[in-house]
């Protein structure tokens, strides 16, 4: 893996040639990637961050009244999320964020994991706010993954398929800010990568997200007007045979303040078996079916999955 020492931009405003070549040369090295002229309104994002700041400052007892239930939606309290399959890190104690997930509500039969509808709270405007964001969000993840196949030198209808019912993930993240002499090991989010296709990450002005590079140091991932944070998860590195990289990153708030970020996970449907795509030369790795994938990470890191049978 080629090392760099920052995240690049990638203008969606460009023309098709170029903005495959940026995405291919971003996400071969880095993994990661600024976005910008994505064509989600900043009122709309604006009005997400108001609604999460609206969740999180409601009381403890509110919040529990929708906890996170076996098909993974709801509020996940601090201290309850470790990332214990980080390859990266020997990670014991718990992440040091709280959250909100919502995912898609589409028609599925009850056999199929995860499906279900969302657990909302009794907030004025919330449910249509984050319905709003998803679909529009959906709509830019859909573009992003035809761009993927097209830096990866393969027929966009080897891929696309699998996104045309995607499993989304709208999680609402707030981080408390760690104490000034807090233990190396307390993180924010605990270094990792993401298990699934693409993350759209919307952030605030605070910091804390760190990208690794192969030569093992952390280059920041502020906050950008315009953008969003764009990175590779392991399915997509799975399905370019290995040319996008899936790269390691953590958040460590150190500020002093309340830390708001906003990741949209855009990820293929449950039911999808991942496999290099044709046109990506001898396969390095065996088929994995996203599901089965699934129900291992949420099984290994949240206690609510640790009891659930089915995992």
């Amino acid at each position: 893996m080629t090392d760099f020492t920052e995240i690049s931009v990638i203008d969606l405003a460009q023309d098709d040639a170029k903005i495959t070549a940026d995405f291919a040369a971003a996400y071969s090295t880095a993994g990661f990637a600024y976005i910008k002229n994505h064509g989600v309104p900043q009122s709309l994002i604006d009005a997400v961050f108001d609604a999460s700041r609206q969740f999180h400052a409601q009381t403890e007892a509110a919040k529990q009244t929708i906890a996170l239930n076996e098909n993974h939606r709801g509020y996940i309290p601090i201290n309850t999320s470790t990332d214990v399959n980080s390859k990266l890190a020997d990670v014991k104690k718990p992440n040091q964020s709280s959250s909100f997930m919502m995912m898609a509500e589409t028609e599925l039969t009850p056999a199929e994991y995860l499906s279900g509808p969302n657990q909302w709270p009794d907030l004025p405007q919330f449910r249509d706010t984050l319905t709003t964001y998803a679909a529009q969000m959906t709509t830019l993840g859909q573009r992003l993954i035809a761009l993927t196949a097209a830096a990866c030198n393969a027929d966009p209808a080897d891929l696309t398929p699998a996104f045309q019912n995607p499993t989304i993930w709208l999680r609402l993240l707030h981080y408390p800010p760690s104490p000034a002499q807090s233990p190396d090991d307390l993180y924010g989010s605990a270094p990792h990568t993401d298990f699934g296709a693409l993350t759209l990450l919307a952030q605030d002005g605070v910091g804390g997200l760190q990208v690794q590079t192969p030569s093992g140091d952390w280059v920041d991932a502020p906050k950008i007007e315009g953008t969003f944070v764009v990175n590779v998860g392991d399915m997509l590195n799975r399905a370019s045979n290995g040319f996008l990289k899936s790269t390691p990153h953590r958040v460590i708030n150190r500020s002093g303040r309340e830390r708001y970020s906003i990741p949209f996970f855009f990820d293929p449907y449950i039911n999808t078996t991942i496999k290099p795509l044709n046109g990506t030369g001898t396969p390095k790795f065996e088929p994995a079916h996203f599901g089965d994938f699934l129900r291992s990470e949420l099984g290994a890191s949240y206690d609510q999955h640790k009891s659930d049978p089915k995992t």
